[in-house]
């Protein structure tokens, strides 16, 4: 059985990953990816806790963070092909309003 000391380093190194794909990328799709890979530390976090714990709440709250997150990807890809298709430019820096 893997103590749930390593579990966590994982998630604290995913999600320092994740933090840093969002403030030094400046293109728009890498960081959607480096917020959804936030988001699946934490969802290791989770079943880890719960894992060691004997309980299913950790599962529950995963179940739920996998939902926002598909909404939160709809969303987001929608937006993304909308701002590339009036700049023909996804790059963060450059996009200041949704405006022609």
């Amino acid at each position: 059985m893997v103590p749930i000391q390593y579990y966590t380093a994982l998630a604290v190194l995913l999600f320092i990953l994740g933090t840093l794909g969002v403030l030094i990328r400046r293109n728009a799709i890498i960081v959607f990816m480096s917020i959804e890979l936030m988001l699946n530390s934490a969802n290791l976090a989770f079943v880890a806790f719960a894992r060691a714990r004997q309980a299913l709440d950790g599962q529950v709250f995963v179940f739920f963070v996998i939902a926002v997150a598909a909404a939160e990807v709809a969303v987001g890809l929608a937006l993304i092909v909308a701002i590339f298709r009036s700049k023909h430019n996804i790059d963060i820096d450059q996009i200041n309003s949704l405006q022609g």
